[in-house]
């Protein structure tokens, strides 16, 4: 039997989680019933006209795309408008619409991983490294009768979750003593006399996200009326994850061959595929990122990179890098940029149900320029 719509959702969040987006972004699903049948899905880089009707044409049920059909606030999506109409026809037609945007930017794998395996490149890290997720540590003493039962609580409450690693702890027993003053209920001991006792003590992460719901289920498990717990911050740490990747090829090569490279291995656009820089200087450490990177031109610089490939290079940033002795620059359309990315997608939803569910990435070039030209009457070197 197919998937459920929610089932793939959660397959795709899992390679691209939604809390890893930009904070401006709109990604996760646009329009569709979680409840429903998937036997179809169609991957795309742009949710337009032309990738809706190829969806709705391979009777696909859901439509991934990377780009978010609406990035900015709306009130209404009514037929007559471009967008509204889209989602229309995509809810006429019982399909769905999920978007991962920069949340696919920053994954491992992500879109960056993508175009650098098309290039050829072997990666070696993140052009600019996003920070781990944030972490506590926390602390507390139980009995050591009630440290099994508490432990399992602060696991479901999502504490002990270090990377692919689950109900992770730490646990020692040690003589625990205490006091309990005239106001007091204590659950063990009496009022006005020293208790000692053995407890367990208890250390384990708690993902920050999770800190509040992790304390709750620590305050309602605990068998004592006052809960003694250390809670520390641990410091943020770079991650493998991030905009951009920085790779090597195989061997070193001139610029103009590795230009050549890039356009031999990205869908043919009319924007093609340019290079700035010595076309004889050798290429072989190089910086990756799908889509608009030129924010990230002083980041390729720092890194020690060859060249740095990316889209939308515009004349003043690229020249006054150039100047500054950054990299060779080579820059390709956007959506060429981040097609290879569909590939991707598609099989993190082929691994996840195998051949219950038919994936397909678009074959039409959404790319918005459709006329490329070239002067014939010659001007300045």
């Amino acid at each position: 039997m197919s998937p459920k719509l929610a089932d793939v959702i959660a397959a795709l969040e899992q390679a691209y989680p939604p809390h890893t987006a930009e904070s401006w972004d709109a990604v996760g699903l646009v329009c569709g019933d979680p409840d429903e049948r998937v036997g179809k899905i169609l991957i795309c880089v742009d949710p337009v006209e032309s990738t809706v009707d190829e969806a709705i044409e391979a009777g696909a049920q859901l439509l991934v795309a990377h780009h978010p059909l609406l990035l900015r606030g709306v009130n209404g999506v009514p037929a007559n408008d471009p967008k509204g109409a889209l989602v229309h026809k995509l809810i006429r037609n019982n399909a769905a619409l999920f978007c991962a945007h920069t949340n696919a930017d920053s994954a491992l794998p992500g879109v960056s991983d993508a175009l650098a395996d098309k290039i050829g490149l072997t990666v070696t890290g993140p052009l600019t490294a996003a920070p781990e997720e944030p972490r506590d540590v926390l602390t507390t003493f139980v009995p050591v009768a009630d440290a099994e039962r508490l432990l399992q609580a602060l696991h479901a409450a999502g504490a002990g979750e270090i990377g692919d690693y689950r109900e992770v702890a730490w646990t020692a027993t040690g003589d625990g003593r205490f006091r309990p003053t005239a106001n007091a209920r204590p659950a063990i001991g009496t009022v006005g006399e020293l208790t000692e006792i053995q407890e367990t003590r208890i250390e384990l992460t708690v993902p920050r996200r999770h800190r509040k719901r992790v304390i709750d289920a620590l305050r309602a498990t605990h068998p004592y009326e006052e809960v003694a717990f250390g809670l520390h911050e641990i410091a943020e740490l770079p991650s493998d994850q991030g905009i951009g990747r920085v790779g090597e090829l195989p061997a070193g090569e001139p610029l103009w061959m590795f230009t050549q490279r890039v356009a031999d291995a990205l869908p043919p656009t009319k924007w093609g595929v340019r290079a700035a820089g010595d076309p004889n200087r050798l290429i072989k450490r190089v910086a990756v990122c799908g889509g608009a990177g030129d924010s990230y031109l002083k980041t390729a610089t720092r890194a020690g990179v060859d060249a740095y490939v990316t889209a939308d290079l515009r004349h003043h940033p690229a020249s006054e890098h150039l100047a500054a002795g950054g990299p060779a620059l080579v820059d390709v359309a956007h959506w060429a940029s981040e097609w290879p990315w569909c590939e991707q997608a598609a099989e993190v939803v082929r691994r996840a149900f195998g051949g219950t569910v038919e994936v397909l990435v678009s074959t039409r070039r959404t790319d918005p320029w459709t006329v490329g030209a070239t002067s014939r009457t010659g001007g300045p070197e």
